[in-house]
Order: structure tokens, then sequence, then C-alpha cells
């Protein structure tokens, strides 16, 4: 008994890592959409500088699975929310990089005021926010539906990375000596674009852990809504 309450303690732990890193993830992916707004650098620095924080806790998470992998054995409901986290961890410190991504081709842009934005990222990083804040949402509250509504929204970010990579070869055509500002503005639309991708592995990751059932490769196939009757993983 006291080893399974041990095992519960532990695995609500891991939850909260996993949330606090999830968190420190959406700051700075709102911090990066910040610096491109504003052309800020010193928002720029703060996503690169805080890089460092994302890769220790995504390390720490990682040894907190293998660690309970390890010493407990789980089976069941309770190795598949584990293997989820492992899964969604890489995820969120992809975001991260992603993000100081975003922030470099920022600090890039900002040194070039003349070079006119020739589109409106602001609604690519809502969207994108959305997609992010929701799959955090569906993560804490064990939300199915909410994971499943993050996955159908992925063919509207893709669609702005299209619409956004006309234009850049527009631009590029009609201005190529600024070639250097328009690529690293295309690459910030490619970042965006790849940020959706892994909000949709970590909702994806989240149906895994409630429903049991892999979902990756299955196209537009989303429930309206889905009944769960089992009860959550533990610690959930």
């Amino acid at each position: 008994m006291a080893l399974r309450i041990r095992f519960l303690n532990e695995i609500e732990r891991l939850k909260k890592v996993a949330v606090e890193l999830g968190t420190l993830v959406e700051k700075r992916f709102l911090m990066a959409a910040k610096a491109i707004e504003t052309k800020d650098v010193r928002f720029a620095n703060k996503v690169i500088d805080g890089d460092i924080e994302i890769d220790q806790l995504e390390v720490d998470l990682e040894e907190e699975c293998l660690k309970i992998l390890a010493l407990h054995q789980p089976v069941a409901d309770d190795l598949r929310f584990i293997v989820a986290v492992l899964k969604l961890n890489n995820d969120l410190e992809r975001i991260g990089d992603l993000a100081s991504n975003i922030a470099e081709h920022t600090a890039f842009i900002a040194v070039k005021r003349e070079v006119r934005v020739p589109y409106d990222y602001s609604v690519m990083f809502r969207k994108v926010q959305n997609m992010l804040k929701k799959s955090l949402d569906a993560l804490v509250n064990m939300d199915v539906n909410l994971a499943y509504q993050v996955c159908s929204l992925d063919d509207e970010v893709d669609y702005l990375k299209r619409t956004m990579q006309a234009r850049f070869i527009q631009k590029v055509r009609s201005s190529p000596d600024e070639i250097d500002a328009w690529l690293h503005l295309f690459l910030t639309s490619r970042n965006l674009e790849r940020i959706a991708d892994h909000t949709t592995n970590i909702a994806e990751d989240v149906i895994y852990m409630i429903t049991g059932t892999i979902h990756r490769h299955r196209g537009g196939e989303f429930p309206e809504r889905v009944e769960v009757a089992e009860a959550p993983p533990a610690g959930m």
C-alpha cells in the first residue's frame, strides 16, 4: 500500500513538471510573438536566453519518467500515461526551440527597419497560440474532446503558411536585393507551422493517455464528441 501511495505521488509530481514545462513554453512563445510584432530585440533575446531553462526542465521530466519506469515497472493505464508524457515532453522542448528560432529571425529583421513585413503574422500567431493553449488545457484537465479540437485546427495553420510562402516568392521576384530579410520572414512562418504540428502531437498524446488510441496519421478523422467512461490515468 505504501509503495502504491509513493507511486501515485510520483505520478502527480510528473504531471506538475509537465504542466510547468508547458506553461514556460507557452510564455516563451508569447514573447516571441511580441518580439516580431514590435521588432524588439530585447524580447527576442529573452526568448533565446530562456531556451536553456526549457532544455533543463525537459531533461528533468525525462529523468523522472525513466526513474518511475525503473522503480515501479508500471502497466496498463499507468504505463500509457508515462509513455505519453515522455513523448509530449519532447514536443514541448521542440516548441521552445522553434520559438527561439523565431526570436533569432526577429533579431535579424529588427535591424532592417526599412523592410516592411508583407503579411500579418498576428493571425497565424493567434491560431497557433490557441492550439497551444487548448493542448495544454487538454493535458491539465484530461479533456479528450479539447484535444480533438486542437487536431482539427492544424489545417488552418498549414493554409496560412502556404499563403505566406506564395507572397514570399512574389517579394523575392520584385525585390531580390532584400532576399535575406524575406527569407527570415518566411522561415518565421515555417517555424510557426512546425509549432502547430508539435502542438497537434501533444493533443494526440493526450488522446492516447485517455483512450489508448494512437491517433497519428489518421488524417481528418475527428469525432465531434467522445464520451470517456473509464477513469483517467493515475495522478489525474
